[in-house]
Formats: C-alpha cells, sequence, structure tokens
C-alpha cells in the first residue's frame, strides 16, 4: 500500500510522509532542529510542527521561501515532498 499525494485546488503539498522527507531534507542544509528552521523561513514555529503532522499543506509561499533559503529547485523541493512511501 502506498500513500499518495494530495495536491490541493491551490497547489499545495499535502502529503506528510513527503513533507516529512522534505523538511528533513532542509535540516540536512544547516538548521538544528524544527525551531531552527522555522526560524530560517520566518514562519512561527508551529507552522513547521502542524506540516509535520499533516496538518496543514506547504503552501505555494512557504515553497518559494524554501527555495529562496536554501538554494534548492522548486522542481526538486516537489520532487521530494511527493514521492510516494510505501506502508
Amino acid at each position: 500500500m502506498t500513500q499518495t499525494t494530495a495536491i490541493t485546488p491551490y497547489g499545495s503539498l499535502n502529503n506528510a510522509d513527503g513533507n516529512n522527507d522534505l523538511l528533513d531534507t532542509l535540516l540536512a542544509k544547516g538548521p538544528k532542529n524544527d525551531a531552527a528552521l522555522a526560524r530560517a523561513l520566518e514562519v512561527a514555529p508551529p507552522v513547521i510542527s502542524k506540516i509535520r503532522h499533516g496538518r496543514l499543506p506547504i503552501g505555494a509561499s512557504l515553497l518559494i521561501r524554501m527555495h529562496e533559503v536554501f538554494d534548492v529547485s522548486i522542481r526538486e523541493l516537489k520532487r521530494i515532498a511527493r514521492a510516494e512511501v510505501p506502508a
């Protein structure tokens, strides 16, 4: 069984496992923890927590911010977040 990615009508990424992979990839680029990642992205720490727990999708503006701060292409960020995860 695999988990598929849901794309909301506004283009946000809503795949908890894929979003965790994406956040972990960004953490590997420097920030020590989710709080430091939130500071780097200039969002409140609960935003990162809600994304990790699948309660909030990654929206277009946050995806662009990830691209700007960590110099990772939008295409690569989407590829990481959309990866299907085996059950």
